[in-house]
């Protein structure tokens, strides 16, 4: 099972856990199963139509899957997910 990295800002939603195994062969797959595990969590990380919304960054290691496969790029069960939240603030 491949495992997510849950970020601080999402891990109420995961109660307080830093990581959650998942099941899937691709990023699409562990985030849906993610997202079926902890009901709360799927509003901040999928969109209606249960795509990863475009603010999310996915890391697999240390690689953005848009470098990659995007939301199709393959997972085993030793992969390490990153969740990266978009980061606001600050006035000019």
């Amino acid at each position: 099972m491949a495992k997510i990295i849950i970020p601080s800002p999402l891990r109420k939603f995961t109660d307080n856990l830093t990581t959650v195994a998942t099941s899937g062969n691709t990023v699409q797959e562990a985030i849906l199963d993610l997202a079926t595990q902890y009901q709360g969590l799927r509003k901040h990380i999928l969109d209606t139509e249960q795509n990863i919304r475009s603010f999310i960054r996915i890391y697999v290691g240390e690689e953005d899957i848009n470098a990659l496969d995007k939301e199709q790029t393959a997972v085993a069960e030793d992969t390490v997910i990153s969740i990266v939240p978009a980061i606001a603030g600050g006035a000019y």
